[in-house]
């Protein structure tokens, strides 16, 4: 079974990895204001409610939020939602 295991395992774990994000479209965002939980939790939950959003993570401590989609946002969409939540939308990160 030699050197060829490891690259096989590789090839096959890299495959499966492609395989879980296709078709969806992964975009990080800075937010400024964010200092706690709760602060990751409203951000989050605003979001989630944009059409097409499957998965949202913020982070208070880097002020960024990963937000896997369906289809690339309209990023007024984002920025109406992270202003809702209380905070403002610096951009792209």
């Amino acid at each position: 079974m030699g050197p060829d295991r490891p690259t096989r395992l590789y090839e096959e774990n890299e495959m499966s990895a492609q395989t879980d994000t296709a078709g969806s479209v992964t975009t990080v965002y800075k937010v400024s204001g964010m200092s706690c939980g709760h602060c990751e939790g409203a951000v989050s939950g605003e979001i989630s409610e944009i059409a097409g959003v499957s998965s949202v993570k913020a982070v208070a401590s880097s002020g960024e939020v990963t937000v896997v989609s369906a289809a690339p946002l309209d990023e007024e969409a984002v920025r109406s939602a992270v202003d809702e939540a209380g905070f403002e939308l610096v951009g792209k990160a």
